[in-house]
């Protein structure tokens, strides 16, 4: 299964840990850090920031980064401060507040105009959940971009914990418009078998722009052969763990699927944890900043189980609307509109690092 990278990435591997005990030391948050050979995402975090979940780094660069297992040396990435905001800019809340009130200043049509009802999932941080402000990082993006670009429209959310019955009855039965927030896959790209869950995506729903970008990783044992995994390939044969329910859209999208893997799906990333630790999974597949919060809320380090540096997914999650609902395409076209503007006024960014630093807090509190 493995091939001659293999010798690569032992080499490799030896050299990150030599790497980061010395270069990587010199990275600091609040600062732009410049990569050097042998750096990760994942070894700036850990230097940086004291964890190794660079979904932040990544939220804060998407612009120059492309593939985050692929970091180019003498790239120039800017390292947010512990506050989420940017160095030598507004601070999130600044941001957000002054985007309210040029927001709230624009007269409002006297026409009426339902309520746009939206509905998501609860408790998954810092996505959609009750216990953030807003309800999660999606929850604010979607609300925030109903009241951005001239939208000025009114809205409902909702929080249903059954996220199958979102796609399945709710949006196709009409009793809500828009659902909060779904990976949707390249439905152009037909270079692999589709499974029914991406064939109903592409083909009964109507999708908004690309909202958020989710890093995932892949979690082992550190004495593991499937650490060494430099591609998608050396990891067919390996028992892996998705959390029930979550989309196999993303690893299918790389080749991997049920017919070259085992597969088991837990109910939590807690329980896909354990499952490595225990060897009931040879890997876990979930986001880089859910196995950082996991790995602390179970105490456990990196002497316990290890993200694999070399292969990492991709997944766009944008809002769907189902074809049927006869205003989806103009409730989707409102809100990739206010989208568009969040992104150049930069409370994109702000939304999601504030969102980001509040559940930070949250998780530093429960510990101490």
């Amino acid at each position: 299964m493995f091939n001659k990278k293999l010798k690569k990435a032992v080499l490799s591997a030896t050299a990150l840990t030599a790497l980061s005990a010395g270069a990587a030391a010199a990275q600091e948050a609040c600062t732009n850090y410049t990569v050097g050979d042998g750096d990760t995402m994942a070894t700036i975090a850990i230097a940086a920031y004291g964890t190794s979940n660079y979904q932040p780094i990544f939220n804060a660069n998407r612009n120059v980064i492309t593939n985050p297992n692929d970091l180019a040396p003498g790239l120039v990435l800017t390292l947010p401060c512990e506050d989420g905001s940017l160095p030598n800019g507004q601070s999130a809340q600044e941001l957000i507040a002054a985007e309210e009130q040029r927001a709230a200043s624009v007269k409002r049509s006297n026409v009426y105009a339902p309520p746009i009802k939206l509905v998501a999932g609860n408790g998954w941080e810092p996505f959609t959940t009750e216990s953030l402000g807003g309800g999660g990082i999606m929850t604010r993006l979607a609300t925030t971009s109903l009241q951005r670009a001239g939208n000025q429209r009114d809205f409902s959310v909702s929080f249903v914990d059954d996220w199958s019955s979102h796609l399945e009855t709710l949006l196709p039965l009409g009793a809500f418009d828009i659902s909060i927030a779904w990976t949707v896959p390249d439905c152009t790209n037909r270079t692999y078998e589709w499974s029914a869950a991406t064939e109903s995506r592409c083909n009964e729903f109507v999708a908004s722009v690309p909202v958020y970008d989710v890093v995932g990783g892949f979690f082992t044992l550190p004495e593991s052969q499937y650490v060494q995994a430099t591609d998608f390939e050396d990891l067919k044969g390996a028992t892996l763990c998705r959390m029930d329910g979550w989309s196999m859209v993303v690893l299918e999208e790389v080749g991997l699927n049920s017919e070259n893997l085992t597969l088991v799906h837990p109910s939590s990333a807690r329980e896909c944890l354990d499952a490595v630790l225990t060897g009931t999974a040879d890997v876990a597949a979930f986001e880089v900043d859910l196995f950082a919060s996991t790995m602390k809320d179970m105490g456990l380090t990196s002497a316990d189980i290890v993200e694999n540096p070399y292969v990492s997914t991709l997944s766009s999650m944008s809002f769907l609307a189902h074809r049927t609902n006869p205003f989806a395409r103009e409730y989707v076209a409102m809100m990739n509109k206010g989208l568009i503007e969040m992104r150049e006024s930069g409370e994109w960014y702000a939304i999601i690092s504030d969102t980001l630093r509040e559940q930070n807090e949250k998780l530093n509190a429960a510990s101490n």
